[in-house]
């Protein structure tokens, strides 16, 4: 088994030139973050894990420009998203930041993906609460495609475009993404995602609480190095096959 780090990178916490390495030297596998654009301040979703929501979450940096630091300040580290709100992206614009960090990471990055929990988050990207897990899909299988095809091109009900020219590739074979959610989890209907499972990938469902500790560091650090004694618990929804109970194989 292997043990990697989730945090919410954010403009008040530890820089990535900082914690990659000292992750790296720690001897963990991977380094995760999160992704929240924004979150309204009138909202109705409740927090997953109860309570009010942290600050943490609408100061989260951009998950592909915190992770594009984090692969230039380490050398073997795998960086990921844990995860990258698929449902409020772009995906043309999406596979190009995935293959692009891909490239310059050497082909360390990890791609984790999910559904999200905040309705009027996803609202205000245009996506359907109700809806997401469809996106979701879709979004992923038309990304699979630029990341395959020299043309590319990808016909869905809810995601259309038509042959195009789209590089970099990722360097990595094959070319998995993983998804997970938190918060709504357990209503994820299986269908949704049962033809990616088909095809491959892993689809790691694990919500509110109870997956906020399965996430907590599950190692402690190497005697003396950076992250001696600052263990601490993670927040972001990792998308490993050993998550819990609602793995799906």
């Amino acid at each position: 088994m292997k043990f990697g780090i989730a945090i919410f990178p954010t403009d008040y916490g530890i820089s990535m030139t900082e914690l990659a390495p000292a992750v790296e030297e720690a001897g963990f596998e991977s380094l995760w973050v999160a992704e929240h654009t924004h979150i309204p301040v009138s909202r109705e979703s409740p927090w997953p894990s109860g309570g009010e929501l942290p600050k943490h979450y609408w100061h989260t940096l951009d998950p592909f420009v915190a992770l594009t630091v984090a692969a230039q300040a380490s050398k073997r580290l795998k960086v990921a998203t844990g995860i990258c709100l698929v449902v409020e992206r772009d995906p043309i614009h999406t596979a190009k930041q995935v293959a692009s960090l891909d490239h310059v990471s050497s082909g360390r990055f990890i791609f984790g993906v999910g559904g999200g929990w905040n309705k009027e988050e996803m609202a205000d990207h245009g996506t359907d609460f109700s809806k997401r897990w469809k996106l979701l899909r879709e979004r992923v299988e038309a990304m699979k495609a630029i990341w395959t095809q020299d043309a590319s091109e990808y016909h869905g009900d809810m995601v259309d475009f038509g042959p195009m020219w789209c590089w970099p590739k990722p360097i990595q074979k094959p070319r998995a993404a993983r998804a997970g959610t938190s918060g709504g989890a357990r209503r994820h209907p299986r269908d949704d995602l049962s033809e990616s499972n088909r095809r491959g990938d892993r689809a790691v469902r694990a919500g509110g609480r109870r997956s906020m500790h399965l996430l907590r560091v599950a190692r402690r650090p190497r005697p003396g190095s950076r992250l001696s004694g600052e263990a601490g618990e993670a927040h972001a929804p990792v998308p490993v096959a050993a998550q819990g109970r609602d793995a799906v194989d």
